[in-house]
């Protein structure tokens, strides 16, 4: 077990780079990689950085020379033969060679593209350009170092016994959250906190915490490295940045309605079977169930990513009945802005309804609020988003206008599209 207030403490670059391998990154950014090596290799594609909270100015508390280094020893990484042969010949859920050889040799090979950095009104501008199977892999990767870099920041004005003292009351203060968990029965609960961590050897800790802590609650974590090192599952399988691009591309409103669609097409021919959890958000979850294909209802279940959970899950339970499926027998993945009062809330509802299981996020893996004076370690929203698509602008609604993002006139059209009616603000926390 890593000393980590000692290691913060006597801190070498060579030591703890923020991000030391191209698989410390979300299982999912992976299936969807050879998902879209196979599908639209040749799509041209721009993700960006996106503070939403924008108290917070980055570039006032970062040093850019410091984010550059970070970002180009990135651009040195590849993959290691150890990583290859976990990716070749480890099972991922219950399926060997997850990753086809012609990817895998692709993988092999890359190395992360270049990037454009500025500094505008307090703010990074961040962005990455290039063939999407590629420059999506800098989205965990941007998100993880700017994150780490604001911590260190902040940690780098305290003593050695503050900082001894901070980590002790971070791990108290998570491993009573853990106490609280384990006494829920039937829980099942997995690590989604890679893109807004505190810092590796902090999600690293935490996650060997909830090893121990959960017992057989714990399901897995979705970063890759760290499922490796800890030989516990890697846990993904899509995101928004799909539906998103493969919009985008649509050349009328018609192609427009049907791009959520071809993607989950495209993503059954891939797995054959497997991965088959609908992400229903990105243009509106209601509209999404009104108008899906009737395969759809056969899936395994649904992740709940945006909006009001509960409310979400009951959509989602309204709609399988329609559908003549069994609620009982489908999987509801809750993973948005969770903390220990909504998961113990949500299982109370759900369970024995529905199959529950959570993605517990940011709350889990960089929750130090309270922890320093003035709250500088508080978590904050973060995001590094799929922007163009073949030069025209990606849209993504989501069931919370507040997470809305794209052109307006192009958020008026996709609603209009996607039959989005009303939506209930919600405070963005992270």
């Amino acid at each position: 077990m890593v000393d980590i207030a000692t290691r913060v403490w006597n801190h070498k670059w060579k030591i703890d780079p923020i991000v030391r391998s191209l698989i410390d990154t979300d299982f999912y950014k992976l299936l969807m990689c050879q998902s879209i090596f196979r599908n639209k290799p040749d799509t041209n594609v721009t993700f960006s950085l996106i503070n939403r909270t924008k108290s917070i100015r980055l570039a006032e508390l970062i040093d850019e020379g410091e984010l550059r280094e970070q970002l180009d020893h990135v651009r040195s990484l590849s993959l290691t033969r150890g990583e290859s042969t976990w990716l070749r010949g480890n099972t991922f859920y219950g399926k060997r060679q997850m990753f086809r050889s012609d990817f895998m040799e692709w993988f092999e090979k890359l190395r992360l593209p270049a990037y454009h950095l500025e500094k505008r009104d307090g703010q990074f501008e961040l962005t990455f350009e290039g063939k999407w199977p590629e420059v999506m892999l800098w989205e965990i990767p941007a998100l993880s170092i700017l994150m780490e870099l604001r911590s260190r920041r902040v940690l780098e004005r305290l003593g050695r016994f503050e900082i001894e003292v901070l980590y002790a009351r971070a791990m108290t203060k998570l491993w009573e959250k853990l106490t609280r968990l384990r006494s829920i029965d039937g829980l099942r609960i997995a690590d989604f906190g890679t893109r807004r961590r505190h810092s590796f050897l902090w999600q690293d800790w935490a996650v060997q915490a909830m090893i121990e802590g959960l017992e057989g609650k714990f399901t897995g974590t979705s970063n890759c490295l760290i499922a490796m090192r800890r030989e516990v599952e890697a846990i993904g399988t899509n995101a928004h940045e799909l539906p998103m691009v493969y919009a985008a591309l649509a050349r009328n409103d018609s192609e427009l309605a049907r791009a959520p669609y071809q993607v989950l097409a495209d993503w059954q021919e891939e797995h054959d079977g497997n991965l088959r959890i609908i992400l229903p958000d990105t243009f509106g979850t209601e509209g999404f169930l009104k108008h899906a294909p009737h395969w759809l209802a056969s899936w395994t279940g649904i992740r709940i990513d945006s909006g009001d959970p509960a409310s979400g899950a009951e959509i989602a339970i309204r709609w399988w009945k329609e559908r003549g499926e069994d609620p009982t027998q489908k999987l509801v993945i809750f993973s948005d802005g969770l903390d220990v009062d909504k998961i113990e809330e949500l299982h109370r509802q759900f369970l024995g309804r529905v199959k529950v299981s959570f993605g517990w996020g940011t709350m889990f893996t960089n929750d130090f609020r309270g922890l320093v004076p003035g709250d500088e370690l508080a978590p904050f929203s973060l995001v590094c988003k799929a922007v163009a698509a073949n030069g025209l602008p990606t849209v993504k609604l989501s069931d919370n206008p507040n997470k809305a993002m794209g052109p307006k006139a192009e958020i008026a059209r996709y609603k209009r599209v996607f039959d989005v009616g009303a939506q209930q603000p919600q405070e963005v926390v992270v």
